[in-house]
């Protein structure tokens, strides 16, 4: 079985629509890329216990949480101190974190930039030689920040921490028939390969077809088989193509 992952979306301007959410596509494209399943994601507003409660249920029911934004140096950058209360940690302060601030501010540094170096007691620290500060982990947590360029940085830096070479095979089957139509086909398919997940996507108002079905699954022979399945069984003349 694939390992299962969550996202925690953190920031009350996802939540007011004032700031569009690109982080968790990004996300779950490189977990499916690395055959993680993306199970669940959660959006909550910029509260201590907010964040420490639903991160709680997050972490105990899924192989992998991570979390997106409120890490900078504002007064509603609080996801720090809620990963910390989800585990029951006190914050404390790295100085060696610290001290990369330090440097970059160099003489503009405030006590407001050194609340980054804020983290729960015992996190590691993994180090990019890209992004300016450590991404902090703490069990199976990955706290990242909530702007995409940097976001995006840090995962990509974690790829190879994730990657158990165990990733995702897809087949992507076109055809003309509409969903109500398959349905009791697809829901035997799936039956009849329980590791492979089995979705459909109607396209409105299509010229070249209606429905797109994919196969998705660790095992590659399994995907294929599921696939020739469906194949076998439309009428020819409903048959797109495949992909």
């Amino acid at each position: 079985m694939p390992r299962t992952a969550a996202a925690l979306v953190i920031g009350n301007e996802i939540l007011s629509g004032k700031i569009a959410d690109t982080n968790t596509t990004f996300l779950a494209r490189g977990l499916f890329e690395l055959g993680i399943e993306l199970r669940r994601v959660v959006v909550c507003a910029d509260e201590i216990e907010t964040i420490a409660n639903e991160l709680r249920d997050l972490r105990e029911n899924h192989d992998l949480v991570f979390t997106s934004g409120g890490v900078g140096p504002t007064h509603d950058d609080v996801t720090i101190e809620g990963v910390a209360a989800s585990f029951d940690r006190p914050v404390v302060q790295s100085e060696a974190v610290a001290k990369l601030i330090r440097h970059y501010y160099g003489d503009r540094t405030t006590d407001a930039h050194l609340r980054m170096a804020n983290m729960p007691e015992g996190a590691e620290m993994i180090r990019s030689s890209d992004a300016p500060w450590p991404t902090v982990v703490i069990d199976n947590v990955f706290v990242l920040p909530g702007v995409p360029e940097i976001f995006e940085l840090k995962f990509t830096d974690l790829r190879k921490r994730l990657d158990r070479g165990q990733e995702f095979h897809s087949q992507a089957v076109f055809t003309l028939s509409g969903e109500g139509e398959i349905a009791g086909l697809l829901e035997r398919i799936a039956e009849a390969f329980p590791g492979v997940m089995v979705g459909s996507y109607v396209k409105w108002k299509a010229d070249d077809y209606r429905t797109k079905v994919t196969f998705d699954g660790n095992d590659e022979s399994a995907v294929i088989e599921a696939a020739d399945t469906l194949v076998a069984e439309l009428a020819p003349a409903l048959f797109v193509r495949r992909e």
